[in-house]
């Protein structure tokens, strides 16, 4: 199959190495200097060379905020049956613009990240494919994350986006919130490093994935929750209250369990 990556950042090149030897791949970026450590693949930086290469599947790896923009870019010069495909971490806008885009689609979501994830082993990972997505497209993202032995899940597009508002927004603001109170230590403990690590991972991402996972509509509802536990530890706290704290203590055990 002739794929086209559309951006060629970490997913994207990613999806690019992970698909090459078995299909004819194109990246496509509009800054070269990025397309330099691509392997296996047909470069290009301008739509021209899209209609050229005549993708059968179209792989949208480009960051969250330019995603529509980027298979605008691209549809006048694709055939009509080529199937689009995005793997954005918030899909708002997203169910609009295929429904008048005459296209075939798949949505996904790999729920993972370079930063964090050895892409060596992925068997701990998940990654969810949309439920209205059409047949074809689901089959082959299927057939690939089972390769990658991923963990898959199909959802809605409400679903996918109620549930990253969960998993992302939770521990982005908690992390978030860590380093607002951050100062410098000399002999930093254990856990004071490993909060640490997870926080320049964090910070390491797009500025732009992290606003569209935090402006998720369904984040404030999450954001409120933690401020209630929040408050409620407080209270333990400057209470002194040793039987609170022991039932704290127990209820957050039993949730991680």
């Amino acid at each position: 199959m002739r794929i086209l990556v559309l951006g060629a950042g970490k997913m994207g090149l990613f999806f690019s190495d992970a698909l090459c030897m078995q299909h004819e791949v194109g990246l496509f970026d509009t800054d070269a200097k990025k397309l330099r450590f691509a392997f296996n693949a047909v470069r290009m930086t301008s739509p021209e060379e899209v209609k050229e290469f005549n993708p059968e599947l179209v792989i949208n790896a480009a960051t969250v905020k330019y995603t529509i923009d980027a298979f605008n870019m691209i549809l006048p010069y694709i055939s009509k049956d080529c199937i689009l495909s995005d793997i954005a971490s918030v899909k708002t806008g997203l169910p609009e613009f295929y429904a008048q885009a005459g296209h075939p689609f798949v949505s996904t979501h790999p729920m993972f990240g370079p930063t964090f994830a050895n892409l060596s082993d992925l068997s701990s990972h998940f990654t969810i494919i949309i439920s209205e997505s059409d047949h074809l497209g689901k089959v082959f993202f299927k057939d690939l994350y089972q390769s990658l032995k991923l963990n898959i899940f199909e959802y809605t597009f409400k679903e996918h986006d109620e549930t990253i508002a969960y998993s992302l927004s939770i521990p982005f603001v908690s992390t978030l919130v860590f380093t607002g109170v951050m100062k410098h230590q000399e002999a930093p403990g254990t856990t004071f490093k490993k909060h640490m690590a997870i926080a320049e991972g964090l910070l390491s991402e797009d500025d732009y994935l992290l606003t569209e996972i935090l402006f998720n509509p369904h984040t404030p509802d999450q954001v409120e929750k933690i401020c209630s536990q929040l408050n409620k530890l407080l209270d333990i706290i400057k209470n002194k209250d040793s039987a609170q704290l022991k039932e704290y203590l127990i209820e957050s055990r039993k949730n991680i369990q």
